[in-house]
């Protein structure tokens, strides 16, 4: 193994097909009138972009951080039409959700969601039956055209099979149900990859600092791009505000008096090492609406989440202690204490929900999206789920074409039109591609099957680009720590195609690093060179 210190220059020079430079689209950008601005690059505002660019709108998107930098990749990683849904009654919901699903994990990114099989385990004492939840499991999987199998119930020495750290003290049967898990990172940055194919100009790290009128509309935006403090602007017909948590801070800027329009719920999560391997995931209820998860992900535990009114800055959100110790007690519900030990926790993070304004407790208002339009014709658009970001897209679409005066739908595609089912970039049978890259069929030699089954259920068929790079130059081909699967021509792929700007953007979101423990301080250095090293 080749030590960080006697790699040579990883990725001096660009890939061929790099993206244009942060100058090249600033300027574009600023010259430019665009039909559409997207303020922020979550998945819903990415999601927008996409479609709004699949319609023939010229469209531009920007980020104060990231893409999908702040909520869009902190979820609980999940693709799933919402078990818990049912018990209010929101059937039609519940199907909607499976729907979308479906669509995303088979027809849209196969390559990027994979099926999981859910354990809910039945304790005595505990806030719901084994014939409520066995009915639940085959009601649930019922809407999903049992597309999943059949909801059943199994006894707890099945289970614990499945899941060796299941605590089965006073566990009186488990109901089975499938859903499917994601890379949310990975997600959101094939979505944006998707929307710049479609036509659309992206720009993360520039942060809005003002709106532009014109007759008192909202007609573009000032922004400084924070990584060298360049100040430029972006005219365009209407603006969108796509700002998650900060929704209502843009608001103000059109409308000092506008009230607010959303409340906050804090989600944390914990990512622990696993002491033996998981088949499946436990959903264990806590009471009545709340349920704690506890998924194999990446090779890792991912324990939550809380949920709990957010006022504070959303720039501030972070995992307190208080956090960390609710997650674990809930988790112990389920889960035996040798799984459970602090020494396995590797990360932590946590993400702001965006919920409807309104009373009452968090756990138990609706994910729904709120499209507003102010004072100034700027349209915010904010909450909503990861699972129906397609939806949302087609949403807020069909809400542009309706607005007063009609000021786009002329030169849009109705959605009606537009293919239901459009795939992501690379998609490709993960396991097909994962033999490929082990055969020898293309470029990559000596590649690990660990690394081959990571590329493949991360980029899907794009994964050959980095085994082309990492052909070209044998020091791209080591791993970036023994520990984890992930190559050097990976963080070269980041800078030159995937948008990435600074080590955590490399680190926590275009591989895995960060959430495994692994990003140590010569690592960061090491991704830091590289990145400096392309521009």
């Amino acid at each position: 193994m080749t030590t960080l210190q006697s790699v040579p220059a990883l990725g001096t020079h660009p890939a061929s097909g790099s993206l244009p430079s942060r100058a090249e689209t600033r300027e574009r950008l600023s010259k430019a009138t665009y039909d559409l601005l997207v303020i922020g690059g979550g998945i819903l505002g990415i999601s927008t972009a996409w479609h709004a660019a699949q319609s023939g709108l010229r469209v531009a998107l920007v980020d104060a951080g990231d893409f999908a930098g702040a909520t869009s990749s902190a979820s609980s990683k999940l693709l799933h039409g919402g078990l818990r849904y049912l018990q209010t009654g929101a059937v039609k919901l519940v199907a909607e959700n499976h729907f979308e699903r479906r669509a995303v994990s088979r027809q849209v990114a196969p390559h990027l969601a994979n099926p999981l099989t859910f354990y809910l385990p039945v304790y005595k004492g505990g806030p719901h039956g084994a014939a409520k939840l066995g009915a639940g499991v085959f009601a649930y999987s019922a809407l999903s055209a049992f597309g999943d199998g059949v909801g059943h119930v199994i006894s707890p020495a099945r289970a614990r099979r499945d899941v060796p750290e299941l605590r089965t003290d006073n566990l009186k049967a488990v109901a089975v149900y499938g859903d499917d898990q994601m890379n949310d990172a990975r997600m959101a940055l094939m979505t944006v990859r998707a929307a710049v194919d479609a036509g659309a100009e992206v720009l993360n790290h520039a942060a809005v600092t003002g709106l532009r009128f014109t007759r008192g509309r909202v007609t573009g935006a000032e922004l400084k791009d924070r990584q060298d403090g360049t100040e430029f602007g972006i005219d365009a017909r209407l603006v969108l505000n796509a700002t998650g948590p900060w929704v209502d801070h843009l608001r103000k800027l059109e409308d000092p008096n506008a009230a607010p329009s959303i409340r906050l719920s804090k989600g944390a999560h914990l990512v622990l090492k696993r002491t033996r391997p998981w088949k499946a995931a436990l959903a264990t209820p806590i009471d009545k609406y709340r349920i704690t998860f506890a998924l194999p992900w990446e090779d890792m535990l991912l324990l939550g989440t809380t949920d709990e009114e957010y006022e504070g800055d959303p720039a501030d959100v972070s995992v307190t202690e208080k956090d960390t110790a609710q997650i674990l007690d809930e988790a112990a519900f389920s889960v035996r204490d040798q799984q459970l030990s602090r020494d396995l926790i590797t990360y932590s993070f946590a993400g702001l929900r965006v919920l409807p304004g309104g009373p009452g407790d968090t756990s138990k208002a609706k994910r729904e999206t709120v499209v507003t339009e102010g004072r100034g014709g700027m349209l915010s658009v904010a909450g909503g789920k990861w699972t129906t970001f397609r939806h949302i897209g087609r949403t807020v679409m069909n809400k542009l074409a309706e607005l007063p005066g009609h000021p786009l739908s002329e030169d849009m595609e109705p959605m009606a039109r537009l293919p239901r089912k459009m795939p992501l970039p690379g998609i490709a049978n993960p396991n097909a591609v994962a033999h490929r890259l082990l055969a020898g069929g293309t470029p990559g030699p000596g590649m690990s099957a660990d690394t081959a089954r990571h590329l493949a259920t991360h980029y899907g068929s794009l994964s050959f680009d980095i085994a082309r790079l990492a052909d070209e130059d044998p020091a791209l081909a080591e791993r970036i720590h023994p520990d984890a699967p992930e190559i050097w021509a990976q963080v070269a792929y980041a800078r030159d195609r995937e948008w990435a700007e600074t080590a955590e953007d490399v680190l926590r979101r275009r591989t895995t690093l960060t959430i495994r423990g692994l990003a140590t301080d010569d690592i960061r250095t090491r991704v830091e060179d590289m990145l400096a090293e392309g521009r």
